[in-house]
């Protein structure tokens, strides 16, 4: 399916608040955010250590996500409260979701943030595609990767999720490899990487590439 398209709601929250954070999205704003028309599902990353979350909605195209502005509102800052922090929201582009298996609860995830100028946009996804995509395939335990972009702004964001925590570490060397050397010879610059804990893993994207 093409055109979906993603919300993240960013929370630099309390460590000490995650459990109440996960509780709260997971029995009360998932339920109530997948019967909204157009949601295709919901998942969570967390970094229990820092307080750092992501929750990621995605929604089958772009008049869903549109319409959808309003009514999710109130959920993102309820779950940001839970978190305690403040909600940090960004929409996104679904521009490609590759997988050998479905991820599963507390996978681990490694997210890297890029930037390139808006008209290249496509360059940093063919990034992902042509480096990252092949050589994470023959990887013990990796599971799927996606990439979200926001075209005007010049940014993309890539999310790989493996099945443990040893599995993301064994990897570590291929994502220095893009972050300093294949990445930035396609003049693209890593802003920023963080890993996480799949603690929510119902985003519904099918396999775009």
């Amino acid at each position: 399916m093409a055109g979906m398209y993603a919300r993240s709601t960013t929370v630099h929250g309390k460590p000490e608040s995650m459990d109440d954070g996960i509780a709260f999205v997971r029995d009360e704003a998932m339920p109530l955010m997948r019967q909204m028309d157009g949601c295709a599902g919901l998942s969570m990353l967390v970094n229990r250590e820092s307080g750092h979350c992501i929750v990621t909605t995605s929604w089958r195209d772009e008049a869903a996500i549109t319409a959808s502005r309003e009514q999710v509102g109130p959920y993102l800052e309820r779950t940001a409260e839970a978190l305690g922090g403040r909600a940090e929201v960004e929409e996104w582009e679904i521009a490609a979701m590759h997988r050998v298996h479905e991820v599963h609860h507390g996978s681990a995830t490694r997210v890297t943030w890029l930037r390139t100028a808006p008209e290249a946009v496509n360059r940093a996804v063919d990034a992902v595609r042509l480096s990252l995509m092949p050589r994470l395939d023959d990887l013990p335990g990796f599971c799927s990767v996606s990439a979200m972009v926001r075209r005007n702004e010049g940014a993309t964001v890539s999310a790989v999720a493996y099945d443990s925590w040893a599995d993301l570490e064994d990897a570590g060397e291929q994502a220095r490899e893009f972050r300093e050397e294949f990445g930035p010879s396609m003049g693209v610059e890593v802003v920023d990487t963080a890993v996480f804990e799949l603690v929510i893993a119902h985003l519904g994207v099918p396999e775009t590439t």
